[in-house]
């Protein structure tokens, strides 16, 4: 719990932060503690914009203040597309980013390097919101939610020789990643709004790529709810599907060991 870190040592911590439009989750990983990891979670208030939210927030947690040794953002949402490394051009990024998504005014296009998986992620941040964060911490280090699961995801799809499909799920869509042994076969969002609809996409994705229903796996993490429908649907045509540990807040830790 976050209630228990000693804030005396934090310029040794990394802060970890999460934007989402269902909340904000932080946490704070100690190394010093056996790799330990504290999270705190915030509701925002819908009627506020992203930035005054933050200001808001960070006005009531002054810890979040505090010098750390690294502090990192993830933006969890579907406004993010990837493009081969050998492909990309940092002058090409807002072009490339705007073909796939509609153009918003106050939004800055950023991006992440995978050079394990020989992608690129490119990425909307609110600008007003990027600056506040700056101004916070000068060394502030900026992530699609997709980049730490896509590395982390890829490290465990190695295991085995079967094909993997990861899956995040959250309030109202659902993040898949698919593997061969390392390799990316995919990586999408999808608006999904019920468990049916969950079960729906998940099943036809794996039909278009050809998963087996006996052989490949299909693990699932985030917002598990409805984990007990969820499986009992999934299992009724897919024999290996399971829940990742930890089921919640694995962006947070994949961010801070995929470093």
């Amino acid at each position: 719990m976050i209630e228990t870190t000693d804030f005396n040592k934090s310029e040794q911590y990394t802060l970890s932060i999460r934007l989402s439009t269902d909340g904000f989750s932080f946490s704070v990983f100690n190394p010093l503690a056996n790799d330990e990891f504290s999270y705190y979670n915030r509701k925002v208030d819908e009627s506020l914009s992203l930035t005054a939210n933050l200001k808001q927030t960070f006005r009531e947690l002054e810890w979040l203040e505090l010098p750390f040794h690294r502090v990192n953002v993830l933006m969890a949402d579907k406004r993010f597309t990837f493009i081969p490394l050998e492909f990309f051009e940092d002058e090409q990024t807002e072009i490339i980013f705007y073909h796939n998504h509609p153009k918003r005014e106050n939004e800055t296009v950023l991006y992440n390097i995978l050079h394990k998986n020989n992608t690129v992620v490119l990425f909307g941040m609110d600008k007003s919101a990027y600056s506040f964060l700056r101004e916070r911490h000068p060394d502030i280090k900026f992530y699609s939610q997709a980049s730490p699961f896509i590395e982390f995801f890829s490290s465990k799809s190695r295991l085995g020789n079967n094909r993997k499909m990861y899956v995040y799920l959250q309030k109202d869509a659902v993040d898949v990643y698919s593997y061969e042994r390392g390799h990316l076969l995919l990586a999408n969002s999808f608006k999904c709004k019920s468990t049916s609809d969950c079960v729906y996409y998940l099943l036809y994705i794996w039909k278009q790529l050809g998963f087996e229903q006996e052989r490949d796996e299909l693990h699932l993490t985030g917002d598990l709810n409805d984990k007990e429908l969820l499986l009992s649907e999934l299992r009724k045509f897919i024999r290996q599907v399971f829940i990742m540990n930890p089921a919640t807040n694995l962006d947070l830790q994949a961010i801070t060991l995929c470093e």
